[in-house]
């Protein structure tokens, strides 16, 4: 026999003897009592009736323990072994009948167990995100500098003497400068979205100014890039409840991505309208004749640094994480996002936002 298990036998020998022992020293001194005051016998005679009939309710009641315990302690040994080898498991065969003290310990620990399997994975899902994120942020972040790099380099190899090729290269420096500006904002955005530490402040706002406020300020963007940017006319009246600052941070991703991916001479549409079903929602459509998505990319376009076309992203510094930004903004907002697009025909984005103008019958 292993150290274990005669360590085992011990513990339940000493727990169901020293129950029965009690029981056994308290009945015996009841007895002799009553053998000795009540049937008058001899303090002798008592006192050996009184010990026989103690022995053997010290048998019987160490008998009972040890049945009622012995499984159930084999139940506890094996659910802290388990939760010390972080092993997880169902314990289906605790459902004893006797619902005794014991019973309702093991029935805790048990809880206890699902509780930290629980901490356990929400740690491991965390622990994945960050390496996940620290993954692509490191992919991400090498692309800008080791252009930025190469561009010094250069200049201090010897183009730094031909003012036209070194006022190029700084030019190009400087774009993948402000990519690294705008990632790294995207990046400190996302990742406060993503741990809650970001939270919304809700008020009631009118919509059209904050929409057009926005147009106003891509509208040099979409002239740039020969795009068309037209905003279809709603009730200025309008108001909706949001957190103001970050449902302007989706217009411009979801205006700027429109823009961004687009094609010479098309066009960006905004669309601001209630369904008859649903009263209580403003829907926000952003619509582009741009490259479109392929069906099987739409669910992923809202994952972190998710390009559809890598080259052109990155060529017109995309950090691809906007739609990701938008999806967790609408989420903390309890509302919905919801993408439609057909290669080479465009996408339309449509968000959700609760109305602050409902007439209260």
């Amino acid at each position: 026999m292993s150290q274990s298990k005669r360590d085992k036998q011990k513990l339940l020998f000493r727990f169901g003897f020293r129950i029965a022992f009690r029981v056994a020293a308290a009945s015996a001194v009841f007895l002799y009592l009553l053998f000795w005051l009540y049937l008058q016998l001899v303090p002798k005679e008592a006192a050996s009736l009184a010990l026989i009939t103690g022995l053997f309710i010290l048998l019987l009641t160490y008998g009972i323990s040890y049945f009622y315990a012995k499984q159930r302690f084999k139940i506890v040994e094996r659910l802290f072994k388990n939760i010390a080898r972080k092993r997880f498991m169902e314990y289906a065969e605790v459902s004893s009948s006797q619902r005794d003290e014991l019973d309702y310990l093991t029935k805790q620990g048990i809880k206890s167990s699902r509780t930290i399997e629980r901490e356990i994975q929400r740690l491991n899902r965390i622990e994945n995100y960050r390496k996940e994120f620290i993954g692509d942020i490191s992919h991400e972040l090498k692309t800008p500098i080791f252009a930025i790099q190469g561009f010094i380099e250069t200049l201090l190899n010897g183009a730094l003497e031909d003012e036209e090729v070194n006022r190029e290269f700084l030019r190009k420096a400087m774009r993948n400068v402000n990519r690294l500006i705008y990632l790294t904002k995207d990046l400190m955005e996302i990742s406060k979205l993503e741990t809650g530490e970001l939270k919304s402040e809700i008020e009631e706002i009118y919509l059209y100014e904050v929409i057009h406020d926005i147009i106003e300020s891509l509208n040099y963007k979409a002239e740039k890039e020969n795009i068309k940017l037209t905003i279809h006319d709603f009730d200025k009246n309008l108001k909706v409840k949001v957190d103001k600052n970050q449902v302007k941070q989706v217009f411009i991703n979801l205006i700027e991505n429109a823009i961004k991916y687009n094609v010479p001479n098309g066009e960006v549409e905004v669309y601001v309208y209630v369904k008859p079903k649903q009263p209580e929602r403003v829907f926000v459509s952003v619509k582009d004749t741009g490259i479109g998505i392929d069906e099987k990319d739409i669910p992923r376009v809202t994952e972190r640094f998710f390009r559809v076309d890598k080259s052109r992203s990155r060529e017109r510094g995309g950090t691809g994480l906007g739609l990701a930004i938008v999806k967790h903004i609408m989420e903390a907002h309890g509302e919905k996002f919801h993408i439609e697009s057909e290669p080479n025909k465009g996408s339309t984005f449509t968000i959700s936002l609760h109305r602050a103008d409902m007439v209260r019958v």
